[in-house]
Protein backbone atom coordinates (compact mmCIF):
# COMPACT_ATOMS: atom_id res chain seq x y z
CA UNK A 1 0.00 0.00 0.00
CA UNK A 2 2.57 2.42 0.60
CA UNK A 3 4.47 2.12 -2.94
CA UNK A 4 0.89 2.67 -4.30
CA UNK A 5 0.31 5.40 -2.49
CA UNK A 6 3.79 7.39 -3.53
CA UNK A 7 3.44 6.37 -7.08
CA UNK A 8 -0.38 7.51 -6.93
CA UNK A 9 1.25 11.50 -5.15
CA UNK A 10 4.77 11.14 -7.64
CA UNK A 11 2.48 10.73 -10.66
CA UNK A 12 -0.02 13.21 -9.98
CA UNK A 13 2.53 15.79 -9.14
CA UNK A 14 4.77 15.02 -12.50
CA UNK A 15 1.55 15.61 -14.27
CA UNK A 16 0.95 19.12 -12.62
CA UNK A 17 4.63 19.87 -12.99
CA UNK A 18 4.27 19.10 -17.03
CA UNK A 19 1.35 21.62 -17.07
CA UNK A 20 3.03 23.91 -15.78
CA UNK A 21 5.90 23.19 -17.99
CA UNK A 22 3.57 23.75 -21.14
CA UNK A 23 1.83 27.28 -19.50
CA UNK A 24 5.56 28.57 -19.06
CA UNK A 25 6.82 27.73 -22.35
CA UNK A 26 4.25 30.05 -23.51
CA UNK A 27 6.02 33.28 -21.56
CA UNK A 28 9.40 34.00 -23.16
CA UNK A 29 11.68 34.50 -20.64
CA UNK A 30 15.32 33.93 -19.64
CA UNK A 31 13.93 33.13 -15.85
CA UNK A 32 13.17 29.33 -15.17
CA UNK A 33 9.81 30.46 -14.28
CA UNK A 34 8.38 26.87 -14.28
CA UNK A 35 10.55 25.30 -12.17
CA UNK A 36 10.32 28.47 -9.50
CA UNK A 37 5.98 27.97 -9.55
CA UNK A 38 6.71 23.97 -9.16
CA UNK A 39 9.43 24.38 -6.57
CA UNK A 40 7.25 26.97 -4.42
CA UNK A 41 3.54 24.77 -5.13
CA UNK A 42 5.40 22.28 -3.63
CA UNK A 43 7.09 23.86 -0.63
CA UNK A 44 3.35 25.74 0.31
CA UNK A 45 2.10 22.22 -0.42
CA UNK A 46 4.80 20.45 2.06
CA UNK A 47 4.28 23.01 4.56
CA UNK A 48 0.66 23.19 4.78
CA UNK A 49 0.82 19.38 5.40
CA UNK A 50 3.21 19.21 7.62
CA UNK A 51 1.29 21.80 9.73
CA UNK A 52 -1.89 20.33 9.26
CA UNK A 53 -0.37 16.77 10.23
CA UNK A 54 1.25 18.37 13.19
CA UNK A 55 -1.66 19.71 14.14
CA UNK A 56 -3.37 18.39 17.63
CA UNK A 57 -6.44 19.84 16.73
CA UNK A 58 -6.47 17.70 13.61
CA UNK A 59 -5.01 14.83 14.60
CA UNK A 60 -4.37 12.66 17.87
CA UNK A 61 -1.24 11.41 17.05
CA UNK A 62 1.42 12.30 14.57
CA UNK A 63 2.23 8.91 13.64
CA UNK A 64 -1.84 7.92 12.89
CA UNK A 65 -1.99 5.53 9.44
CA UNK A 66 -3.80 8.58 8.54
CA UNK A 67 -0.70 10.68 8.98
CA UNK A 68 1.59 8.27 8.00
CA UNK A 69 -0.08 7.71 5.15
CA UNK A 70 -0.67 11.52 3.78
CA UNK A 71 3.14 11.87 4.32
CA UNK A 72 3.44 9.11 1.47
CA UNK A 73 0.83 10.40 -1.21
CA UNK A 74 1.35 14.06 -0.42
CA UNK A 75 5.25 14.70 0.95
CA UNK A 76 7.07 11.91 -0.77
CA UNK A 77 5.10 11.28 -3.84
CA UNK A 78 2.76 14.52 -5.17
CA UNK A 79 5.82 16.92 -3.37
CA UNK A 80 8.48 14.63 -4.42
CA UNK A 81 7.06 14.25 -8.11
CA UNK A 82 6.04 17.89 -8.52
CA UNK A 83 9.67 19.73 -7.03
CA UNK A 84 12.55 20.20 -9.33
CA UNK A 85 15.54 20.48 -7.64
CA UNK A 86 17.54 18.55 -10.41
CA UNK A 87 15.78 21.22 -13.09
CA UNK A 88 16.45 23.87 -10.88
CA UNK A 89 20.08 22.74 -11.22
CA UNK A 90 20.48 22.60 -14.64
CA UNK A 91 18.81 25.82 -15.55
CA UNK A 92 20.82 28.05 -12.83
CA UNK A 93 23.87 26.03 -14.57
CA UNK A 94 22.64 27.16 -18.32
CA UNK A 95 22.41 30.77 -16.71
CA UNK A 96 26.10 30.48 -15.90
CA UNK A 97 27.35 29.01 -19.41
CA UNK A 98 25.10 31.49 -20.78
CA UNK A 99 27.14 34.73 -19.02
CA UNK A 100 23.91 35.20 -17.09
CA UNK A 101 25.83 35.59 -13.29
CA UNK A 102 23.34 38.02 -12.05
CA UNK A 103 20.27 36.28 -13.34
CA UNK A 104 22.04 32.76 -11.96
CA UNK A 105 22.76 34.47 -8.96
CA UNK A 106 19.56 35.55 -8.35
CA UNK A 107 18.08 32.75 -9.30
CA UNK A 108 19.66 30.81 -6.50
CA UNK A 109 18.98 33.44 -3.98
CA UNK A 110 15.33 34.04 -4.77
CA UNK A 111 14.03 30.32 -4.98
CA UNK A 112 16.18 29.49 -1.77
CA UNK A 113 15.08 32.20 0.45
CA UNK A 114 11.37 32.13 -0.85
CA UNK A 115 10.79 28.18 -0.33
CA UNK A 116 12.29 28.67 3.31
CA UNK A 117 10.06 31.80 4.34
CA UNK A 118 7.37 29.60 2.72
CA UNK A 119 8.44 26.84 5.46
CA UNK A 120 9.35 29.29 8.42
CA UNK A 121 5.57 30.85 7.81
CA UNK A 122 3.71 27.88 8.11
CA UNK A 123 5.81 26.06 10.86
CA UNK A 124 6.39 28.72 13.63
Amino acid sequence: MNFLLVFIGGGIGCLIRYVIGLVFLRISTSLPLATFISNLAACVIFALTTWFISSKYLLSENNSVFGINLKLLILTGFCGGLSTFSTFGYETFLLFKQGMFFVAFLNIVFTTSVCLVVFYLFNK
